[in-house]
């Protein structure tokens, strides 16, 4: 699961990343930056948010590091932390923006992500999207 949902970043696919969750998950970013809400409700909110941010931002993910995945005692939650490392081209700017992120599987979905990142990271980078 973690895999895939790293390559639909590496790959800016929202319909990939959507995909990998239940129909009605919510997605929460507890840092949220403005203009970027707090969450999504839903598999179609994930797809509409991730497709727009996305589709609107220069900024290309070169490469997505774990840099460790927690053990949990319930067999339905992933912890992983990891940095997103990525370039702006029109500036070639290289930034890494850190994060953590709580997934909670069911049936094979991802039913709540929580999805902590260094949203003013990418910003301050020039650029503005989410990981």
């Amino acid at each position: 699961m973690l895999n895939r949902y790293y390559q639909a970043m590496l790959d800016k696919s929202a319909d990939d990343l959507a995909d990998l969750y239940a129909v009605d998950a919510v997605h929460e970013f507890p840092f949220t930056s403005t203009g970027f809400p707090p969450r999504y409700e839903g598999r179609e909110a994930v797809r509409a948010g991730y497709g727009a941010a996305w589709g609107a931002s220069p900024v290309r993910v070169q490469e997505v590091r774990k840099i460790a995945v927690y053990e949990t005692t319930d067999p339905e939650v992933i912890i992983a932390e990891h940095v997103v490392l990525g370039t702006l081209p029109t500036g070639h700017t290289d930034f890494t923006v850190p994060g953590l992120l709580i997934l909670h599987v069911r049936s094979g979905l991802i039913t709540r992500a929580r999805d902590y990142m260094d949203s003013l990271g990418v910003p301050s980078a020039g650029g503005g999207e989410p990981g």
